[in-house]
Formats: C-alpha cells, structure tokens, sequence
C-alpha cells in the first residue's frame, strides 16, 4: 500500500537518500553527506515542507518518493504561495503511481492551508512531468516573464 505523509526529522535519512538520488538524475555528483545536511538543514530550520512516499506492506516499508515544497507569498493576493520546488519517484517505482498520489497530496493539504497557488518549473524536454502537472489541471503561464541571476 502507497502512504503519504509530511515527513518529519526521524525521516531524513530516507528523504536525503532519495534527495541525492534526485540530484543524480539531474547530473550532480552523488553526495549523500551533503545531501544529508541539506535535508537535515531544511527540516530544523522548518523552511521548507517535505512529503514522503512509502510503499508499505505486512513485512516492510521502502520510501520511494518525495516532493519538497518552498513556501513564499504573494504580495497581491495577501495569501501564501507553495512553490513545488523538488518532485522525485525512485526508478524502480515510476508508474505506479507515487508521483500523482505525492502530487494530490499536496494539493489536499495546500488547500486546508489557504495557499493562493502551486508554482513549478520543471526542464522544457521533461515531457513525462508535464503529462503528469497537465493532467492534474496544472496550467502553463505566460503572465510574467522571471528572471534570475546567479550569484
């Protein structure tokens, strides 16, 4: 059975393994001691949210998935604003669906907290994620167009 919940400190080591995991995928250098403290870093300092996915039967349980949130405001709408910043689902449990169940999940929660909206970004060529964020009523904007500089 597929359980997601908001994970908390006792959860670290199996979101930082999957957190590294994430960072892989993206070509980073695998960086557990790091990704550990990052992990660690964001759950002490309560900056961000972190849902975990498990897969749980009668003999064990194995994370397989988890979504990080950054939570911001909108200055207009005088409301908080989730930006999705981190959605990942461990390759040996993709298409089962742990990424819509992480992604529902939140959205339930966003709402029982009053959020204005759910912002993401996500690559350009990453069709896969943007059948899922389509499918689930996700819209692409063109209202603004962002900027960034690197520091």
């Amino acid at each position: 059975m597929l359980t997601i919940f908001r994970a908390g400190k006792k959860d670290k080591a199996n979101i930082a393994e999957l957190f590294d995991q994430y960072r892989i995928f993206y070509q980073m250098k695998s960086d557990i001691k790091s990704s550990s403290k990052f992990i660690d870093d964001r759950l002490n300092l309560n900056d961000s949210i972190i849902y975990l996915a498990k897969y749980v039967n009668s003999h064990s349980s194995k994370a397989c998935g988890f979504i990080q949130i950054y939570p911001t405001f909108s200055s207009i709408a005088m409301k908080s604003i989730w930006t999705l910043n981190d959605l990942f689902v461990n390759q040996d449990y993709r298409k089962k669906g742990c990424a819509r169940a992480l992604m529902k999940q939140v959205e339930i929660d966003a709402k029982k907290s009053n959020v204005f909206s759910i912002k993401l970004a996500t690559a350009i060529d990453n069709s896969q994620a943007k059948k899922l964020y389509e499918s689930l009523n996700y819209k692409k904007t063109d209202l603004y167009d962002h900027y960034s500089l690197r520091i």
